[in-house]
């Protein structure tokens, strides 16, 4: 598209002007490279007219834009890609362009050049990473729908990608090279190509207005076409209007490959200035706008509501409970089987196990979810099979009591927590058991803390369809071995601490389980809980006491404490005696016996008593299990 008058000059681009000198014998380029250092002098010139540490420069300003940006963006929602448009927006002559000087010192137009190189390669592998992380038998195994709606909205790329496509999936080739280029490119390069257009983008001279209207006037009609190729299929093959809404937006949504083909059309002088300009700004606002309106259509916090009551307080005792166990490594599965074991499972009130086995994808980004009830075998590895085995040993211990029922999910990390409740969802199960992400060797010496691990089942806390609890285990440093496993409850009332209770009782039914319930009284007796909370807790405690005098192995005490560091005494003191303590999750803020442990809290996603109980430099021999019971909506 062609008109009006260019407001950036992309011409210098191919015909770059080199310092140079040339005779009639011969010629040469004498390009100023390294730099003596900053507090080296070499004439007159600084250390930005050396191309390298002016590169470097340029980069580091790239970067730490691009990311300062993202980091500001990220809480409204809006994609990285905004963010590296809008740096270039700032680095070009839009805004940086306004103080010439320092413009002309940091990205002087002789360095453009080693710029646009730079942001190609980045394309490059950027394109060909993708294919590497793409199976192409997916498309093989898709339904119609994906086929009819796919084929009609999308056209087909863009030569390094299919290059990538022939890269065989999975270890050791795929995998290493996504664990060793995807930091550079995605952190890097391939952001370099859009903050390099964005420096390009000029909207301080814009001569011909009515030629711009018309500009956006194309974009807009090419924007309605695509979203309705989108969504009348969708509609046809009878996708639900909203996510056919939202799965418009989202193809319709450009990124990284549109702005390369603008990047090089406007290089060839297909664009002028002014149409790059208005493409690169239409890039930007279809990509925050999709965000926004994907979010709004789709809200994944509801995607596995159940309007049904799945937890263990509405399980009978004499019923199947169902539990999802999930592990990552197989010290996770040996410390849930403990947890299960003391669930006490009989011909009563037997035991359904979902194991789900959580596996990193590497390579392709397809994950599978593997039955291995119907044969499916993974490629975990040893690691898996071990898991499985440590399951299948439990099954056989309890034969006809207990059922076993193994998956392994291959996803991403940031992926897991929609298979974990896929499967919770699915299976009706009423309590998910997830695995702490700090772990401790024998000497309690803590040796994993990790990051993502923690994000996984913060996500999972928070979209569940059942109650969910965390374990966390520090059955390598035991102490003296004992036939009885000690459990012991704390409870302060609401709805997590009920939960946590209800499971304790359950596993007190095993003669094997001695259980002591600690309930934590204010002085004020009426502080605290609302009304109908403190109904509630008395009924279950009122059950616990009853249940404890038909039981010897079930005892009930009180403690009346002030504040929160009174009770953090009382637990601490609990730690030596027992092999478990179960707590819940969350509590009031007015809450008087948690008063001032609100402050201390590090870890919210435990609460004020299982962070306590999950402190680094503890190395006490004891496991916590800290319950949260099924978040309520429309219950």
């Amino acid at each position: 598209m062609d008109g009006g008058t260019g407001s950036a000059d992309f011409s210098r681009l191919h015909r770059p002007e080199l310092p140079g000198n040339v005779t009639d014998d011969y010629c040469y380029v004498d390009i100023a490279l390294h730099s003596p250092g900053i507090w080296e002098t070499n004439g007159n010139r600084s250390f930005l007219h050396f191309v390298l540490p002016r590169l470097q420069l340029q980069l580091a300003i790239i970067f730490i834009l691009t990311q300062s940006l993202h980091l500001l963006l990220r809480r409204f929602h809006l994609p990285r890609l905004v963010s590296e448009i809008l740096a270039g927006i700032i680095l070009g002559p839009t805004i940086l362009g306004q103080l010439p000087q320092v413009q002309a010192a940091l990205f002087p137009r002789e360095g453009d050049v080693y710029l646009d190189l730079l942001s190609k390669i980045g394309y490059i592998f950027f394109i060909f990473l993708c294919g590497v992380k793409m199976d192409p038998r997916t498309v093989l195994r898709t339904g119609i729908k994906a086929w009819t709606i796919g084929v009609l909205a999308v056209t087909i790329p863009y030569g390094p990608f299919l290059f990538g496509l022939l890269v065989p999936d999975g270890p050791p080739l795929g995998s290493t090279l996504v664990d060793r280029l995807e930091t550079l490119v995605s952190g890097l390069l391939a952001p370099l190509l859009v903050t390099y257009c964005g420096m390009n983008v000029n909207l301080v001279e814009l001569y011909d207005l009515r030629f711009i209207g018309t500009v956006w006037m194309v974009i807009g009609m090419c924007l309605l076409v695509k979203l309705v190729a989108i969504f009348v299929p969708a509609i046809i093959c009878r996708v639900p209007l909203k996510d056919a809404a939202a799965l418009a937006f989202t193809m319709s949504a450009q990124g990284v490959v549109q702005m390369s083909f603008y990047y090089y059309n406007a290089v060839n002088q297909t664009f002028d200035g002014e149409t790059f300009s208005m493409l690169t700004i239409s890039v930007l606002i279809q990509a925050a706008a999709a965000n926004v309106i994907v979010k709004a259509l789709y809200d994944y916090s509801r995607m596995y509501t159940g309007y049904q009551k799945r937890d263990i307080q509405h399980t009978a005792f004499h019923s199947e409970l169902r539990v999802l166990s999930c592990g990552h490594r197989v010290d996770d599965v040996l410390a849930v089987r403990k947890i299960l074991e003391a669930s006490f499972p009989s011909r009563e009130s037997p035991l359904a196990v979902y194991a789900l086995h959580l596996v990193e994808l590497a390579g392709r980004a397809h994950p599978q979810l593997i039955d291995h009830q119907l044969g499916q075998k993974s490629s975990g590895g040893t690691r898996t099979q071990k898991m499985i085995e440590v399951l299948y040993s439990f099954e056989q211990q309890f034969a006809g009591v207990v059922t076993v029922q193994q998956f392994t999910a291959m996803s991403l990390t940031k992926f897991m927590h929609h298979d974990i409740c896929t499967v919770a969802f699915n299976k009706l199960a009423s309590l998910i058991i997830l695995p702490f992400h700090r772990k401790w060797n024998h000497q309690g010496k803590m040796i994993l803390d990790s990051g993502s691990l923690r994000a996984i089942n913060s996500d999972v806390l928070d979209m569940a369809p059942c109650s969910v609890s965390i374990l966390i285990d520090r059955h390598k440093v035991r102490r003296n071995p004992s036939s009885t496993y000690n459990v012991g409850v704390t409870f302060f009332g609401g709805m997590d601490d009920r939960e946590a209770l209800a499971y304790a009782r359950r596993m007190a039914q095993s003669p094997d389980v001695h259980l002591t319930v600690v309930r934590f009284v204010p002085w004020d007796i009426y502080a605290g809980d609302s009304q109908w909370d403190a109904v509630l807790d008395a009924e279950i405690l009122k059950e616990t006491r009853m249940q404890g005098t038909h039981q010897d192995n079930i005892v009930y005490k009180e403690e009346r404490v002030k504040d929160g560091a009174e009770t953090a005494l009382l637990i601490h003191a609990m730690e030596e005696a027992f092999d478990l303590i179960m707590v819940g999750r969350r509590h009031k803020d007015d809450t008087p016996q948690l008063l001032g442990l609100s402050e201390w809290n590090d870890l919210p996603e435990l609460g004020p008593v299982g962070d306590m109980l999950a402190a680094p430099d503890l190395s006490t021999p004891i496991s916590v299990l800290v319950v949260q019971h099924q978040n309520v909506k429309g219950i």
